[in-house]
């Protein structure tokens, strides 16, 4: 599969964190490399949610696309993760533009942290957790594009008791 470059120098980029319920859409561009939450959209079925995804990219005509990739802690492949990267085929596919793949592990994490101490209570940020989490996804790939590899902050992993 294609990979969007950090050769890319302008442009808008659509990224999605792909969930088996919801799919988060961010947008950002890469002169700025800049990201921010755009909509989530509800899977009701994949037909309705790539007419969805149609709608955004001809609204907002983006050069590539990001799609966070679902994987254990430890970077192995899970269940979501072969349903994630046909999504991606899927995208790259019907709308001929590069698609790369970029880690989401925790990202549904730090979005849920990130919106509490925004001062939203759960119920009101479990509507937006998706589309700040495809935010966060995006972020992360413009920082690496840029060579800033440095690991977000505020997600702590705990061992059961």
């Amino acid at each position: 599969m294609p990979e969007a470059s950090a050769q890319t120098v302008s442009g808008t980029v659509l990224a999605f964190d792909f969930g088996e319920k919801r799919i988060g859409v961010a947008v950002g561009e890469w002169l700025l490399r800049r990201a921010h939450p755009l909509t989530v959209i509800e899977r009701q079925n994949d037909a309705q949610g790539l007419a969805r995804i149609a709608a955004l990219i001809d609204e907002w005509q983006p050069v590539s696309l990001v799609v966070g990739r679902p994987v254990a802690l430890d970077g192995s492949a899970h269940a979501l993760t072969a349903r994630c990267e046909r999504f991606a085929r899927r995208l790259r596919e019907r709308f001929r533009l590069a698609v790369a793949f970029a880690d989401e592990r925790l990202t549904s994490c730090e979005a849920q942290e990130r919106l509490r101490a925004a001062g939203h209570n759960a119920r009101q940020a479990r509507k937006h957790i998706d589309s700040v989490a495809a935010q966060i996804i995006l972020q992360n790939h413009f920082d690496a594009a840029a060579g800033d590899l440095s690991q977000p902050q505020g997600c702590q992993t705990h061992a059961p008791s």
